[in-house]
């Protein structure tokens, strides 16, 4: 069963281009509106009655150009849009003289989220399998698909060595078959960069974020089976898993590029080992995971990846969190509550959806701030983009210090005069997705949270306590009614 998305690729492609020479063209008319508007300029001085004229012809011309040139509103009386989960770019230019100033800084290129396809420059032959642990209802699954996956596609299959130690596999003859044609590897000492081509989870929303853990840079394609609890992230059923998998190896299928969050912990101490530029640059770096610094003056410092969110909290202390946050080194506000939730747009529907926040599609490059609990009737959640750099430290005049987990997982102290430094990565989880983004969004809000969900208003005529009144008729004549 082969997967489409519903985009038709061929026509997006040719809407792209209309898009790209209308923009061409609208420049060239911009160039010969400031032309023609210099050369008025310089002559208006002579001549008043003959700029006039000259002045009418050219805004004749220009209004005809125009109307030639961009294109027209539909009968609806809106403009004509492509269908495309990106916003339709903005005109340059505002009035007969205001423009946006040109800088190469802002050049920059995104593809549209709905033309987001899968494919391979080459075979993929290693995939890595991962499952969820201490649950007995995954291990007949598991042992399907890692049959399948040796014995009909001839791929090699990566699995975490603690799997093997689960007894009830250990009991599983078919499983004892392939167990030693299975390629192993430990958490936190193998690096699996650049040795797995793909990724299958089976399991709940747990075993993507382990897959978003595992790979602190690039992150090979993500294919999650739903076999936990909620599975919001996970949207394929294992019933067909054959057909599925097939699908995606032979690249039918589209992609959600799920942005995570790069999150650096600076120590207060920190100073002796890094200087003060690197301590500021929070480019893309080697790192993979959390860096430790050999000194027993120091805490280790920590450069991690984060695909939900990152909680800063208050941790044991009775007393509020009082947490300064600053954007771009510009203080925003003091957080005085339990505390903060940084997250993703993947993350909008995990814990930053307990605590008020809205739910934002993982297409949508933002990062989410969302107090906790805090003492405060105005403080409500903001969405920010998601090229901003956001520093969180503990306040100096505050009572207590703060607790900081990545993804739930890495809890340590953050302490007076530590700081994190949260911006969005350029190293995304690409989820692949059962249909196509908005589908599969809307399907999980509705099957996973019931978003929306409430019994239909009846109308009017179907209600009892009305039963012979029309839906014209009055308060008055009512009261009437039951007075008789």
């Amino acid at each position: 069963m082969a997967f489409r998305s519903d985009i038709d690729l061929s026509k997006l492609h040719k809407n792209k281009l209309d898009q790209e020479m209308s923009y061409g063209l609208s420049w060239h008319y911009n160039r010969m509106l400031l032309s023609q508007q210099s050369s008025i300029d310089r002559n208006r001085n002579k001549n008043n009655d003959d700029n006039n004229n000259l002045y009418t012809k050219a805004s004749e011309l220009n209004d005809d150009l125009f109307n030639c040139l961009m294109p027209h509103r539909g009968k609806s009386g809106t403009w004509p849009r492509t269908r495309s989960l990106n916003a339709p770019s903005p005109v340059q230019q505002f009035g007969p003289c205001g423009r946006i100033m040109k800088n190469s800084a802002m050049v920059m290129q995104i593809q549209d989220p709905a033309s987001q396809r899968l494919t391979w420059y080459k075979p993929p032959l290693a995939v890595l399998v991962i499952k969820k642990v201490r649950d007995s209802t995954v291990l007949s699954p598991f042992v399907q698909l890692v049959d399948w996956l040796i014995k009909e596609k001839h791929m090699v299959v990566w699995v975490e060595s603690a799997v093997l130690d689960d007894p009830l596999l250990i009991q599983d003859k078919k499983f004892q078959n392939i167990k030693d044609k299975l390629v192993t590897f430990k958490d936190g000492r193998d690096d699996l960069t650049d040795r797995i081509d793909f990724i299958i989870c089976l399991g709940g929303d747990g075993t993507l974020l382990y897959a978003s853990l595992l790979f602190q840079q690039s992150v090979p394609p993500v294919m999650a089976f739903h076999l936990g609890s909620l599975g919001f992230l996970t949207p394929f059923q294992f019933q067909n898993f054959q057909d599925q998998v097939t699908n995606v190896l032979e690249g039918h299928a589209a992609l959600t590029l799920r942005s995570r969050l790069r999150c650096i912990i600076v120590r207060k101490n920190y100073k002796d080992h890094k200087n003060e530029s690197d301590r500021n640059d929070l480019a893309e770096c080697d790192s993979s995971g959390v860096n430790s610094i050999n000194n027993s003056n120091t805490l280790p410092s920590t450069n991690i990846l984060v695909l939900n969110e990152v909680v800063i909290d208050r941790g044991p202390s009775p007393y509020l969190s009082n947490i300064d946050l600053f954007l771009d080194g510009r203080h925003i506000t003091s957080v005085q509550g339990d505390g903060l939730i940084v997250s993703s747009p993947s993350g909008s529907t995990a814990y930053a959806l307990a605590a008020g926040a809205s739910m934002v599609h993982p297409s949508v490059p933002a990062i989410m701030i969302t107090p906790i609990c805090p003492h405060s009737l105005s403080f409500r959640p903001i969405v920010v983009p998601a090229g901003v750099e956001l520093k969180i430290s503990i306040s100096p005049d505050s009572r207590n210090t703060s607790w900081v987990s990545f993804d739930g997982r890495n809890r340590q102290e953050l302490l007076h005069g530590d700081s994190l430094r949260v911006t969005t990565s350029i190293y995304p989880v690409p989820s692949i997705c059962s249909q196509d983004q908005i589908s599969d969004w809307f399907d999980s809000l509705a099957e996973c949270l019931h978003w929306n969900v409430r019994k239909r208003q009846k109308c009017l005529d179907e209600l009892s306590d009305l039963t012979g009144s029309g839906s014209e008729d009055t308060l008055d004549e009512l009261d009437s009614v039951n007075q008789i």
